[in-house]
């Protein structure tokens, strides 16, 4: 397997030098709103360590990063008043992986509503910023703390 690189977009919004919507963080993980969103309120779950994928991260940052996985999930859901949440999680470029730092999407999902395929096509970066409000106040409901909003 190819080794991890540490200059990667995810560890660039890491490091602050990338902007990102974030939605979510602590000192082991960071949620943030997918830039290219398949669906409103599609949202990313990241650790804060380096790994490229499930293949590789570390069993302690595995089970962080699934904890706020299913926060953000049950966040989503409210925020978006979804049927359900879809997970996805891709591995290396056979499996549709594009950005080789782990990562998970969280997508609220209703009953009857398409999928939108991914386009590659850039959101609304005011879109972007009231779908992350969105999920703040609904994790600030749930009793967590949230990032203030970043200007982009």
């Amino acid at each position: 397997m190819p080794t991890y690189d540490p200059d990667n977009v995810f560890a660039k919004i890491l490091k602050g030098e990338m902007p990102a919507h974030k939605v979510y963080e602590d000192e082991h993980t960071m949620a943030f709103m997918d830039i290219m969103p398949r669906v409103e309120g599609h949202t990313l779950v990241i650790p804060r360590n380096g790994s490229r994928n499930l293949l590789d991260i570390g069993d302690e940052d595995l089970c962080h990063l699934m904890r706020t996985v299913a926060k953000i999930a049950r966040a989503v859901k409210k925020a978006f008043n979804a049927d359900g949440i879809l997970v996805q999680q891709f591995n290396e470029p056979a499996a549709g992986q594009v950005i080789f730092h782990t990562h998970f999407h969280v997508l609220p999902r209703k009953e009857g509503e398409p999928l939108k395929p991914h386009t590659g096509e850039m959101a609304d970066s005011e879109d972007l910023a009231a779908a992350a409000e969105k999920i703040r106040k609904a994790l600030e409901e749930m009793g967590e703390n949230v990032p203030e909003p970043e200007e982009d």
